[in-house]
């Protein structure tokens, strides 16, 4: 709940200053800008409020991808490939993986306390 209602949490209805098409996202999409984009839901249909943890598919089917909470996080190395740097569309150089997308300073105090690398 602290994510959804944060300030920088964006719940889009448009794109571009047009109504958001359906391959965009509509009738209305979640943008979490200090998150895997992954982790931006691309269209929402139903809000469920629950007491625990749900389990999603990508949880289910990736277990040793990204944790639930998924935030950009250079610190914590992936399988596969180092996120410590990272190439902007349009740029031939990487630089280097800001902490939180870039947000740290605004959204930092979410995740006191919790341990980043095991819930990366």
């Amino acid at each position: 709940m602290d994510e959804a209602l944060y300030p920088l949490t964006i719940l889009a209805t448009g794109l571009y200053g047009r109504q958001l098409p359906p391959q965009d996202g509509a009738p209305i999409r979640l943008v979490v800008p200090w998150k895997y984009g992954y982790k931006s839901i691309k269209s929402i249909v139903k809000i469920m409020l629950v007491e625990e943890q749900p389990e999603s598919s990508w949880n289910l089917s990736s277990t040793f991808e990204y944790g639930f909470y998924a935030n950009v996080n250079p610190n914590v190395p992936h399988r596969r490939w180092s996120q410590e740097s990272e190439r902007r569309i349009g740029e031939l150089t990487r630089r280097s993986t800001l902490m939180f997308n870039g947000y740290e300073r605004q959204v930092a105090h979410l995740y006191e306390g919790m341990d980043l690398h095991a819930n990366f």
